[in-house]
């Protein structure tokens, strides 16, 4: 039997420290996810022409649609895996992606590739969706997917059973205590994730992280 782990984090960079112990540990990268808020352009900033490629890295958008042109023909093919999943290392593939009510996300792994073709398939809430059939309760979903918008980053593990234990202590060592900021939310008079509420700005995400510093 497997279990499937999420954990929320303000940053990428404590995100990627977390993936990373995650494979040190034994957990195939195969099985891990991340995706990551790009409402700031971190990664286009900080990575450009030298960031790690596997395939296609960067969102085309020539229609306009707000969906990566090269991912919808995932209903029809191998979808997202082959774009961000990689063979070189979940981190090696990370792609711009396009999702709505989340905005631009940096984002790879088999998390991703069900969000994504959930969303071009036309089934709403695509990240919503894909954490649910993993597992993941509506609710705490629904605060994973805020936590994204406004600039999180998620981190999912399917992991055996018997290594959840060990697993979960290293996402614990830098995530968000979903409880907690889910309740922060709702203070605020968020209730659940809308896949049609505005993405959140450069400068909303700013703000937001700085409630948590």
């Amino acid at each position: 039997m497997t279990a499937t782990i999420s954990r929320l984090f303000d940053t990428y960079s404590a995100a990627l420290q977390a993936v990373r112990a995650l494979e040190t540990a034994g957990v195939p990268q195969a099985e891990i996810s991340i995706v990551a808020s790009n409402a700031d352009g971190w990664y286009a900033a900080d990575h450009g022409a030298s960031a790690p490629r596997v395939g296609t890295p960067d969102r085309v958008d020539r229609n306009a649609n707000g969906i990566d042109d090269r991912a919808e023909g995932s209903g029809e093919g191998a979808g997202i895996g082959a774009l961000v999943g990689g063979g070189a290392g979940l981190l090696a593939g990370l792609g711009l992606l396009a999702i709505p009510g989340l905005g631009p996300v940096v984002a790879a792994g088999w998390l991703a590739s069900t969000a994504l073709g959930a969303v071009v398939g036309g089934t709403a809430g695509g990240l919503i969706g894909a954490l649910t059939a993993a597992g993941v309760s509506k609710e705490d979903a629904h605060v994973y997917a805020e936590g994204i918008r406004r600039g999180g980053t998620l981190v999912t593990a399917r992991v055996p059973d018997a290594d959840r234990p060990k697993c979960e202590a290293i996402l614990n060592r830098a995530s968000v205590s979903l409880q907690d900021r889910g309740a922060a939310y709702r203070k605020a008079g968020w209730k659940e994730f809308d896949a049609n509420a505005m993405p959140y700005t450069a400068d909303q995400v700013r703000r937001e992280r700085e409630l948590y510093r």
